[in-house]
């Protein structure tokens, strides 16, 4: 009987640490649940339907998870995302950017001059087409990509004056090609070729930029 006793007991037990081990895979957060926290602001998916946040869909996941470390370690300036960012561990960065990868990029429904498209396309294919190939629009298949094409305007002004401003790392290449451009063009080139990135959306085109 004593016996018995046991045996049942035994196997309770391991039935209850078979139950506890499944209530806590099923507390750990999906790539998708995670990604829904950025929902507010970087929109369903990471498809943001707002000028101040980027859409964050189709990135890179290595530039996803490189760009939350920056934050996270102050490496690069922000309101809010540096304690966004400290609020994940490191793995449920990467299973967010594998998760945003796979996400369809929507190209923002802006609108922008269309007299510049033409002049920030020629600016692009000479000054920035070597690191983002095809105007900068989401390679899934290739690796270290920043998009840039129908990505908001009003996003890459701010993240272009955090570059001029040492609030963000400026990549000695870039920052090269970016004070050559300026000599030659001044500011009206950076206008042209936020335009011409914008025109990717084909949609909305006007003259309000």
């Amino acid at each position: 009987m004593a016996k018995a006793t046991m045996i049942t007991a035994l196997a309770g037990g391991i039935l209850a640490l078979g139950l506890s081990a499944t209530v806590a895979a099923d507390d750990t957060p999906t790539a998708k649940m995670l990604v829904d926290t950025c929902a507010g602001c970087h929109g369903t998916n990471g498809n943001s339907v707002g000028p101040a946040a980027p859409s964050i869909a189709g990135m890179d996941p290595y530039v996803f998870t490189d760009m939350m470390y920056a934050f996270a370690n102050g490496d690069t300036y922000s309101t809010i995302m540096g304690r966004i960012a400290r609020g994940y561990t490191e793995e449920e960065w990467e299973l967010m950017g594998e998760y945003l990868k796979s996400q369809t990029f929507e190209p923002a429904d802006q609108t922008f001059e269309t007299a510049l498209v033409e002049k920030g396309g020629e600016l692009h294919e000479e000054y920035c087409e070597s690191c983002h190939v095809e105007g900068g629009k989401p390679l899934p298949d290739e690796e270290d990509y920043y998009i840039l094409a129908g990505q908001w305007t009003p996003y890459l002004r701010n993240a272009m004056s955090d570059f001029q401003n040492d609030r963000r790392i400026l990549p000695k290449k870039m920052g090269r090609k970016l004070e050559s451009m300026l000599e030659a063009e001044g500011d009206e080139g950076l206008d042209a070729l936020y335009a011409y990135y914008a025109s990717f959306a084909g949609a909305n085109q006007g003259d309000d930029e």
